[in-house]
């Protein structure tokens, strides 16, 4: 396990290192001058290039990314120009609701998912096989923001069963912390959900052609046994890897959502940071993204060889 873990961060750094470089050189390649965004239209020219070096800007790409990774590796990621504030205090005060978004919105696909998957195994090639089937390519079909648009109209407009957007923490009250989540939580389990209910589903009926499970059934096992306590534990490993890696169209998703839904989290402030052309909080926000995929990914690889004892030899 020790050597399967440190096998895992290796190859992490060679990854990051790459993500780090494409996104340091296409966000200064973007037309845009954060000196001009910071002093307004009425800024003369002069002034302009006094707060372009005053900012560092005006050195050569290859100093300003050198100074950038040192600060990195001690750290440090640097000041957001536009709030005027350490790049990861800004991150700090808006990560929570993009934490609770993801959290949410991966557990509720998870409930989704895991009986719907189960039941459409069961019952192959049955009406409730074909609707899981043809509701995964749905699901996986429909862009975030038209379903977020669509719930709105329906359900916060129309009914007014729910806030229209915004955001309350949950200190404000649980009850209404979960109203104001609700829609964007549902927008962004709904194609998650789908594909894990899909690749589940898959997985069961591979597993239950094999021939531990018809020696289960001949020693008297009920279907029951069969379908919870044999195939689906082997199931559950291939559709971890889903969840892992559907974890990166799940972050992408939370920008849509977070400007859908006016949600102050890290979706919304990239955003922010790219129209006010904040390079340091927008290298230090897609770092943090990578970061946490990254570690899911690396939590996924490690749950394997707990959830199959067969692997625990091979790391």
């Amino acid at each position: 396990m020790g050597r399967l873990i440190g096998r895992r961060l290796l190859s992490l750094v060679p990854v990051l290192a790459v993500l780090a470089v494409v996104t340091f050189i296409i966000i200064h390649l973007t037309p845009g001058n954060p000196a001009e965004v910071i002093l307004g239209n009425g800024a003369t020219i002069g002034q302009i290039n006094a707060l372009t070096r005053q900012l560092g800007l005006d050195r050569p790409l290859v100093q300003q990314f050198g100074s950038w990774l040192v600060n990195v590796l001690h750290g440090n990621l640097g000041r957001s120009i536009f709030y005027d504030q350490p790049v990861l205090t800004v991150i700090g005060s808006h990560i929570m609701p993009t934490v609770y978004l993801s959290v949410l919105a991966t557990l509720l696909s998870i409930v989704i998912a895991l009986p719907i998957g189960v039941l459409a195994a069961w019952r192959e090639r049955s009406w409730l096989d074909r609707f899981v089937t043809s509701g995964s390519i749905l699901g996986v079909s429909i862009p975030s923001f038209w379903l977020a648009i669509m719930l709105v109209v329906v359900f916060a407009v129309a009914l007014a069963w729910v806030p229209v957007s915004g955001y309350v923490a949950p200190s404000a009250g649980v009850g209404e912390w979960l109203m104001h989540l609700i829609l964007p939580v549902v927008v962004l389990s709904a194609g998650q959900s789908a594909l894990i209910a899909r690749m589940l589903r898959d997985g069961m009926i591979e597993s239950m052609k094999k021939p531990y499970i018809r020696s289960s059934r001949a020693r008297g096992a009920s279907e029951r046994e069969v379908l919870l306590f044999h195939a689906l534990p082997n199931a559950v490993i291939p559709t971890l890897t889903v969840i892992g890696n559907s974890l990166a169209s799940l972050l992408s998703g939370v920008v849509v959502v977070e400007v859908v839904f006016d949600i102050p989290g890290l979706g919304n402030l990239i955003i922010q940071a790219i129209d006010n052309r904040d390079y340091p909080l927008i290298q230090g926000i897609v770092l943090v993204f990578a970061l946490i995929y990254v570690a899911v990914n690396l939590l996924v690889d490690l749950s394997y060889p707990l959830l199959d004892p067969r692997l625990r030899h091979n790391g």
